[in-house]
């Protein structure tokens, strides 16, 4: 079978400067750079949860300065570096993301149509988190703005995991079609839905103090419940999908096997959380990253099967 134009095109790139370099070497450092990018949202959700557990929130009763200044040196002590350092991650991806987009939209002519949108959502969902982070120092910690600001942030590392794998697997040769694979490609989106779902019951439990109230007077103990109780059809469907994929389809192996690992890890975690009743912060902020992991996990594998599943040959550019 004769190669397509776009396909020599590839084959034929040189690396190089930006301005000479074919589509496989721009897709390829784009992909490099989102992931980049995906590691520091991680870490942001990390520090923003370890701001939470440290009632750090209002560390910093100003924003977007803290006590006026952008380095508050003289109030400086543990919480407030973790607001502080929390609010320069976030202006650190967002200005990632911005370049991302402004890459994307430049380099449109070599890329993929959906990549310039995709970039763009990115951009507009950190924009957003920026909002609603302000809102939760002006407002005074509201528990469904503290919450919005989570599933946002969530939201951001599904995209940029997605893209981040749609990108490498756009600069790679065409792979043949699996119809099979249709089913566990409609499946994989399903799972992320869930994880998400009980990411969003989460932030609604933490952010109003569910268990800590729970434990020390009774209160809130429905939100702790319901937390609890969604957890499970939500791990059972990502083992059962992960043990799936991990034996059916042995390129996805790794991942698959990556997803019931963290689920497993996930629920360790949250056993430790409440059996030590919210002592140890450390643990409170893992459970946190191991479900933005998680959701990134999903993500990725969500494009990797839609792609062998759907469209073999993601080769076609504006």
């Amino acid at each position: 079978m004769s190669a397509s134009p776009q396909q020599l095109s590839r084959a034929t790139a040189a690396p190089g400067d930006m301005a000479h370099a074919g589509p496989v070497t721009i897709e390829r450092r784009l992909a490099s750079f989102a992931g980049h990018l995906l590691v520091a949202v991680i870490a942001l959700v990390g520090i923003g949860g370890a701001t939470r557990v440290m009632q750090a929130g209002l560390a910093c009763p100003d924003w977007p300065l803290c006590y006026g200044t952008l380095l508050p040196g003289r109030q400086m002590n543990l919480q407030v570096f973790l607001e502080w350092f929390h609010r320069l991650d976030a202006f650190v991806v967002g200005i990632g993301l911005l370049v991302l987009a402004g890459a994307s939209i430049h380099w449109r002519r070599w890329l993929p149509r959906w990549q310039p949108p995709l970039a763009l959502a990115c951009l507009l969902l950190v924009a957003v988190q920026g909002g609603l982070g302000a809102l939760t120092v002006l407002q005074l910690l509201p528990a469904a703005v503290v919450t919005a600001h989570l599933i946002t942030a969530l939201l951001l590392v599904a995209l940029l995991s997605g893209c981040h794998q749609a990108l490498n697997g756009s600069a790679t040769a065409p792979i043949p079609l699996d119809s099979q694979a249709r089913p566990a490609a409609l499946l994989t989106p399903l799972a992320l839905l869930f994880v998400i779902a009980q990411c969003l019951l989460g932030g609604l439990m933490a952010s109003q103090w569910a268990a800590g109230r729970c434990f020390a007077a009774g209160e809130a103990c429905g939100w702790l419940l319901a937390h609890r109780l969604a957890a499970r059809p939500a791990a059972l469907l990502v083992v059962a999908l992960a043990g799936w994929l991990a034996w059916r389809w042995p390129r996805q192996r790794p991942l698959a096997l990556f997803a019931g690992l963290l689920v497993l890890a996930q629920i360790a975690l949250g056993v430790f959380t409440l059996r030590l009743s919210l002592t140890v912060p450390a643990i409170t902020v893992a459970h946190q990253i191991t479900a933005a992991l998680l959701v990134a996990v999903l993500s990725a594998l969500a494009v990797r099967l839609w792609r062998i599943a759907f469209t073999p040959q993601e080769q076609s550019h504006g």
